[in-house]
């Protein structure tokens, strides 16, 4: 297992994110996933590769809620633990099993 894991994340699960969508409630949702698995199938946000988010998430304003998902739920939990240490205030998501909990 990735030594990042051990660092618990916050976890949102689909049926939340779709409240929030309802709510109207201001998020920021990534895929963090390559771009042929958001070709074939995503439920929004900006897509931005784990392993091109160091580079590309500085242009993210993380003063919003932020939404990470992937397939399962692992690269996106990388992801956010990875950011935890650049924006420790920041409030991040993981969607919880990511898209395989659809």
């Amino acid at each position: 297992m990735h030594k990042l894991l051990k660092m618990a994340v916050q976890q949102i699960s689909l049926i939340e994110l779709e409240q929030w969508k309802r709510d109207q409630r201001q998020f920021i949702l990534i895929d963090v996933r390559e771009p042929h698995e958001h070709r074939t199938n995503n439920i929004g946000g900006d897509l931005i590769p784990l392993s091109e988010l160091n580079r590309r998430f500085r242009n993210t304003n993380p003063s919003t809620p932020v939404v990470f998902y992937c397939q399962k739920g692992i690269r996106s939990q990388i992801a956010i633990q990875r950011l935890q240490q650049k924006y420790p205030d920041a409030e991040f998501y993981n969607l919880k099993s990511g898209l395989a909990s659809e």
